[in-house]
Formats: structure tokens, sequence, C-alpha cells
């Protein structure tokens, strides 16, 4: 899919009604400063190398591509910066998990190309804000630092979320009972929201690495390199709050393991008793069953309902011992 946008007074046209392009021809008469593609097809980067004289190379999205060439410019005067964008998923065990999706940008003769393969909720928010701020976008690099600033705030939203959710964990974690079935339910949310800070914090640090490039390259005149300023100093406040996070998940992920350690106490300390108590009787049955021939209790009449009673004392004991001691509840 191929996307383009134009400025129009100042404002980004497109979005909501943005101009999808489906043949060279309709190229070749737009003045884009933002070209989209998304999951491009080889036709659609072939228009791209006829109308700007740029040639997209098959791997610019790859996982595998190493960190020192994801900042770079060519002597032709491209800029290329590749970044990792955060989606932050479903909650259900069937949705779609949080994941980063990479982004390919060139920057070429004042038009930015961006190359991704799924949709991205950032590239949303900053149509939506271009289309209802006026004078938001006035070239190809307020563009590109529009959504790095869209990225951090979308991070932040998802951070608040994640905040939320942990609150709701804690109410279930530290109330009275926790069972066995609850707390799984907990870890299995806990290292949700754990996945999803993790992604963020890397999120966050592949954003600050992009602009901190931009602002050495010298690409951005005095008011851009402000913006940049400001968007770094947010993202520095957001490695506070992750921090914090990992703190609280820490807390709650020991705190659930420690009642189900609570939990398989119990069950163990049931066991433990009644083997305590079973052990007297097992004792006697023991003696009275040794096949020694002079044993005065054997020939006596009262032998075997003594042998009984006796049996039955001696577990009644232990538990009113136990009882007595709390060590039963």
């Amino acid at each position: 899919m191929l996307n383009v946008f134009t400025l129009d007074n100042g404002r980004l046209k497109g979005g909501l009604f943005q101009e999808e392009i489906e043949s060279a021809e309709e190229l070749a008469k737009a003045r884009p400063i933002w070209v989209d593609l998304e999951s491009p097809t080889a036709e659609e980067k072939g228009w791209i190398r006829d109308r700007f004289g740029l040639t997209i190379p098959e791997n610019i999205v790859d996982e595998d591509l190493e960190e020192s060439a994801r900042f770079y410019e060519e002597d032709n005067g491209e800029l290329h910066i590749r970044t990792d964008f955060l989606i932050e998923g479903d909650d259900e065990p069937e949705g779609t998990p949080a994941h980063n999706v990479r982004v390919a940008f060139i920057l070429f003769n004042n038009v930015l190309f961006s190359i991704h393969n799924e949709d991205l909720p950032v590239f949303r928010l900053l149509r939506l804000r271009a289309r209802r701020i006026p004078a938001l976008i006035e070239d190809a690099k307020d563009v590109l630092l529009k959504l790095y600033d869209a990225d951090a705030e979308y991070s932040a939203d998802v951070l608040e979320g994640i905040y939320d959710k942990l609150e709701a964990v804690s109410t279930r974690v530290l109330k009275s009972e926790v069972t066995d079935t609850e707390a799984g339910e907990v870890l299995a949310a806990i290292a949700r929201e754990e996945d999803l800070n993790g992604r963020i914090r890397r999120n966050v640090m592949d954003t600050r690495r992009a602009v901190s490039f931009m602002m050495r390259s010298r690409m951005l005149n005095a008011e851009q390199f402000e913006e940049s300023r400001q968007i770094l100093r947010d993202i520095d406040s957001l490695d506070s709050h992750t921090a914090f996070l990992f703190d609280k998940i820490n807390f709650l992920m020991d705190a659930t393991v420690g009642f189900i350690n609570i939990n398989q106490n119990k069950i163990i300390k049931i066991f433990s008793v009644a083997s305590v108590a079973l052990l007297p009787p097992t004792l006697i049955a023991s003696i009275y069953g040794m096949n020694f021939k002079h044993m005065p209790e054997l020939d006596a009449a009262w032998g075997y309902p003594f042998a009984l009673v006796l049996m039955l004392v001696s577990v009644a004991a232990p538990f009113i011992y136990f009882r007595r001691k709390g060590w039963l509840k």
C-alpha cells in the first residue's frame, strides 16, 4: 500500500482522507512531503524509483540488521534511519501480543519515505493531529520529529495502562485469600505487563538514539533542534516510570509466588500432621505384631481391646496437642 501526504495551508493532507496511490500516473501528479509504504510491492518500489530516483533495498526492514547500520547518511544526501515502533496488542491470550515493528525512514530531497510491514498507531495519531492542528507540519523533517514525539506520547499512554492493570493485580494479590488458580492468572497477567514494559523501554531507547542521530547530523533548524531536546527530556522522564514499574512487577511477582508457597505449605502441613498422628498406632501395632513367645497381653482377655484403645488415644493425643498450638488452622 502506497500513500502520499502533501501540505495544505500548514496542515498535513492525508490521515483519514489520505491519498492512496494506485498507479505511476497518480504518483507523478503528487507533490508530497511524506510517502508512506506499508508492505510495498516490487511494482510500487519501481514507481518510487522512477518518480523520485530513490532505490529501496529489499531488506530495508530486516530485523537482523546490525545496530551500526541503522543510522547513516549516503554520499548522495539520503538519510537512513531505522527505528522500532511499539504496538500494544491485546490483553486476551488469543489476541495479538505486544510487539515492536521495524520502520525504515529515508529522507531524500526534502521528502520523507517510511517503509514498514504493519499499520502503526503512532502513524494514525500523527495523521489525526496534523489534520486538526494548523501549521503543525512545515516540512519532511517535521514529519519525522512529530512521529517520534507521538511515539513518546504513545509509550506514555501505554505505561499509564500498565499502571492501571497492575493496580487491579495488586488488589487481587493483597486480599486475604489467594487460591492457586487465582495466583496462576495473576502470574500470567504480571508476565504480560512485564513483557510490555520491557518493550516500552526498548522502544524509547531506540527513539532516543534516532533523535540523537538527527541532532548530530545538523539537519535541523533551531526550532526543530529545540523540539528534539524536548523529545529527549520526555523520553528521560519515561525511563524512571519504566524502572518503577519493573520494581512493582518484581514485588507483585514475589508476593504471588509467596502466596503459592503458603498454599503448598498448608498441604504439606496436613500430610505432616497426619504422618505424626499415625506414627504411634503404627508403633503399637508393630510391637504387638512381633512373634515373641512371652508377651503377657497376647494371652489376656482384655489384650485386643486394650491395644485398640491405646491406638485411639495415641492418635487423639497429637491432634489435641496440635490443635491447642494452632497448627491445624
